[in-house]
């Protein structure tokens, strides 16, 4: 296991009421964050959204990205079906951190996709590292899980780490003209499975 639980706490929000766990990452100072709703039934399968952290569109209310409307709908959609989990795994820009990201996002300013902006700040397309978020589940005792997602590859890294999915939702929200080419280069350089 390379994270541990710190502390939780209630979290009312706009979608009602939450509970918030605190975790941190072994050996650092790294830390995320889950959100619970409702009653969670271990025995049966957890709605779970893997939100990565953005701070332009979760905070900033960018368009650049679908990113803010995302956790938003992921928040609606858990409340709705009356519990689940939300882990908010705290890698920025897909773990190249705030400050790259703005590069990056200067680097798109010039016509670059999110994609190539990456490659020529010498990174990968993605960064993350998911296998924190299946050591969160395994943690909290998650045995099997319906997985909120447009992205195949969270989809295969939790399933090698042994989390069981027995179903993938798409989450789907709407776009704008400010970020239709961010989500073609998810559909045709990342894969994610977006209609």
């Amino acid at each position: 296991m390379k994270i541990k639980r710190i502390q939780d706490a209630i979290l009312p929000t706009l979608w009602g009421e939450f509970k918030i766990i605190g975790f941190q990452e072994k050996g650092n100072d790294k830390n995320h964050v889950v959100l619970t709703y409702g009653n969670i039934n271990h025995k049966k399968p957890v709605l779970v959204r893997i939100h990565s952290e953005c701070l332009t569109g979760d905070a900033l209310f960018s368009l650049r990205c679908d990113c803010g409307e995302q956790l938003k709908t992921s928040l609606a959609l858990i409340a709705e079906s009356g519990s689940g989990i939300l882990i908010y795994h705290r890698q920025e820009g897909r773990n190249i951190g705030l400050l790259n990201k703005i590069k990056a996002y200067h680097l798109q300013d010039q016509g670059l996709d999110t994609v190539e902006a990456n490659h020529k700040l010498g990174f990968s397309a993605d960064e993350r590292d998911f296998t924190i978020c299946s050591d969160i589940l395994k943690l909290m005792h998650i045995k099997k899980i319906i997985l909120l997602t447009n992205n195949p590859l969270k989809v295969k890294i939790l399933v090698n780490a042994g989390i069981n999915i027995v179903k993938r939702m798409n989450l789907i929200v709407k776009d704008n003209p400010k970020n239709k080419k961010y989500l073609n280069t998810k559909i045709n350089k990342m894969g994610h499975l977006i209609s």
